[in-house]
């Protein structure tokens, strides 16, 4: 009697469900293999609130690691294979510690869900020992670097308007001041990059500067913003022709991606003198330096980054040395 169910084959970055006989070629695993991750994913997704990005790698992770081992249920891993995986990836030249200890969340997490649910006894990547991270100080730009480049939008508009042969720009006012808006809180919220592409309108509190940000783990925040940004702000909700819910749109009213953002960033950039290393994720490392220069406790700052863990928040002492300096000369006596 012939059979029918699901299988699963690869397609790019994506996995299709089809139907087909049993007996599959290498590139496919079995429907039970899949099921369990999707499973995985859905519940980081609606019981913890991790972000798309988070779940995509997570994913890959799971996948990568299923394929290698030809159909074996997920229930008969022991650490000695794992053992053997982390010394695999730790041979590919492409692979650094960081994506490596990627891989290696997703499984330790995937495995604890299966000890909470009583399909294993023990999590096999539980004691795992994997390679450290560089601890690098974070790149970040001066106060002066950064009040310039905030007024690059500005710069651009002025620049747009001196050579306009004709009336009425591709590049509305509104849009300038869009642009000014979100490179403000950048720097003035210290937010991620998926945080500010997530704000919606209700989010922000103009009365009271503050804008409701919803950061890593589905945990909300309130962050301060400054009267730059407020202004930035209220000037292209006037002038925005649309209504959407979100509250960074395109010039087609869609809510504006992080692609778009890196995009025109890169270009300000450009604009301002200040190719290199620099990103939107640099001006949140460049408010939290500032704060903590200009007299900040650490314990604040890592509330206000909406950081889990006060040792994250800590690499940034190490790059605030001109505060720490101000704070040795006028208190050791032999300074």
């Amino acid at each position: 009697m012939n059979t029918r169910g699901q299988i699963l084959r690869r397609s790019g970055n994506e996995t299709r469900a089809e139907e087909g006989r049993a007996g599959r070629p290498e590139t496919e695993w079995p429907a039970d293999e899949e099921r369990e991750i999707r499973s995985f994913l859905a519940a980081l997704r609606n019981q913890k609130g991790y972000s798309s990005f988070t779940i995509r790698n997570y994913g890959q992770a799971l996948r990568e690691f299923a394929g290698r081992r030809k159909g074996k249920s997920w229930w008969t891993v022991e650490p000695q294979e794992l053992r053997d995986y982390l010394y695999e990836l730790c041979r590919r030249p492409e692979l650094g510690a960081a994506s490596i200890r990627v891989r290696f969340a997703a499984l330790r997490s995937f495995f604890a869900r299966a000890v909470r649910q009583k399909q294993m006894a023990d999590n096999p990547a539980r004691a795992m020992r994997l390679p450290r991270l560089a601890r690098r100080l974070p790149i970040f730009f001066t106060e002066e670097q950064v009040l310039w480049f905030l007024e690059a939008p500005r710069r651009k508009w002025a620049e747009r308007n001196q050579r306009r042969s004709v009336r009425g720009p591709a590049w509305k006012e509104w849009q300038m001041w869009r642009d000014k808006a979100w490179l403000e809180v950048l720097y003035g919220a210290g937010l991620r990059l998926r945080e500010l592409t997530g704000l919606r309108r209700k989010d922000f509190d103009p009365e009271q500067q503050l804008v409701r940000v919803l950061g890593k783990g589905g945990k909300e925040r309130l962050c301060p913003l400054g009267p730059a940004a407020t202004e930035a702000i209220l000037r292209y909700g006037e002038l925005c022709p649309y209504q959407a819910d979100a509250l960074f749109v395109s010039g087609r009213g869609k809510p504006l991606s992080p692609r778009f953002i890196e995009s025109a960033f890169r270009l300000y950039l450009t604009e301002s003198g200040l190719e290199g290393e620099f990103s939107p994720h640099k001006l949140r490392h460049s408010f939290a330096t500032h704060l903590l220069n200009h007299g900040a406790d650490l314990r604040s700052v890592q509330e206000l980054l909406g950081h889990a863990r006060l040792s994250t928040t800590q690499i940034y002492t190490g790059v605030s040395t001109q505060r720490l300096q101000e704070v040795y000369r006028a208190a050791h006596p032999r300074a």
